[in-house]
């Protein structure tokens, strides 16, 4: 037979009970605002209830001044309008750039802006994005095989016209011209490779010599040119497709004790303007990159906002010279 249970003993459990309960409420009006946390955590980088807009920036390489620039400028128009600028970089690899970018697709931002390493392979992950409802814009290099809603960039090819006439007149019209070109496939190369090339032949009397891809890289247009010296130094002038070549040039050239030839680069870097005044390099087409960031955050607020939008917005160019 049991026996009765004290009325003090009553007391303490229905006490510890109470206080049980309590702990209980509180540890679960915790729970919610951290579970609210998170959700605000994730949606950082998707568009926000409130209006915010979130866009993705892919870059085609971090390693080079010209595209750090590019994403400066983004990051600057981001930060006065209130964008929420999510950066990927793609490291020059095609597949590398798929993957990021689809990424990008699966945080649901409002507007991707793309700098394709190759302007064809980005093509499939380009429809991909539109065909879920996210505007893509494409900056400096275009995207073929794929609509974007516009492309902002400088004239490639009147570029390539720019340097080869400034080659031209600076070797007093006869010469010969190594030309190191970028990454195969890219719109810039095939751009400014075909402005340059056009002009050349119009021209007459200088010519180019040999043609060669340096990748848009500073070590292999040193090892590119030093192999092109190699097997000829009769060499009057090198128009490169970007600075970093055109850098990389320079060194083979001084290397092998070549004086008096003309090295023309395109973008206008900080390294390159650095040569230029120095005497290394003989010009630099001028790019205006933070420009180009700034004008593709300008144009996906005004997409974000169903705004119409130019299908190509032109970045001005100029000659930087001796």
């Amino acid at each position: 037979m049991q026996k009765p249970v004290s009325p003090r003993f009553s007391k303490l459990f229905a006490a510890l009970c109470a206080s049980t309960l309590m702990a209980g409420l509180v540890a679960c009006s915790k729970e919610g605002p951290a579970t609210s946390a998170d959700a605000g955590a994730s949606a950082a980088s998707a568009p926000a209830a409130n209006g915010a807009i979130t866009v993705g920036l892919s870059i085609s390489t971090l390693n080079n001044p010209f595209f750090v620039s590019l994403r400066k400028g983004a990051e600057g128009e981001a930060a006065k309008d209130g964008v929420t600028l999510i950066t990927v970089d793609a490291q020059n690899d095609p597949a590398k750039q798929q993957a990021s970018v689809e990424d990008l697709i699966e945080k649901k931002v409002s507007v991707i802006l793309i700098n394709p390493t190759d302007s064809s392979a980005v093509a499939n992950v380009v429809k991909e994005a539109t065909s879920k409802g996210i505007k893509v814009v494409s900056l400096d290099r275009s995207v073929n095989g794929a609509d974007v809603s516009s492309h902002i960039a400088s004239d490639n090819k009147a570029g390539g016209k720019m340097a080869a006439d400034f080659l031209a007149e600076k070797l007093g019209g006869k010469g010969n011209i190594v030309e190191l070109q970028g990454i195969p496939g890219s719109s810039a190369a095939n751009e400014r490779g075909a402005g340059f090339d056009d002009e050349v032949t119009a021209k007459g009397g200088v010519k180019i010599a040999t043609k060669q891809p340096a990748d848009f890289d500073r070590a292999k247009g040193l090892s590119v040119m030093e192999n092109i010296i190699q097997s000829n130094k009769d060499i009057q002038g090198v128009f490169a497709q970007n600075d970093e070549m055109a850098l990389g040039a320079v060194k083979a050239l001084q290397a092998a004790g070549l004086k008096n030839v003309a090295v023309v680069g395109f973008d206008a870097t900080s390294d390159a303007i650095t040569a230029v005044k120095g005497g290394q390099m003989a010009a630099t087409v001028q790019q205006q990159p933070e420009l180009i960031g700034q004008y593709g955050v300008q144009t996906a607020k005004k997409l974000v906002d169903g705004q119409s939008v130019d299908k190509f917005i032109p970045v001005p160019l100029n000659l930087y010279k001796q």
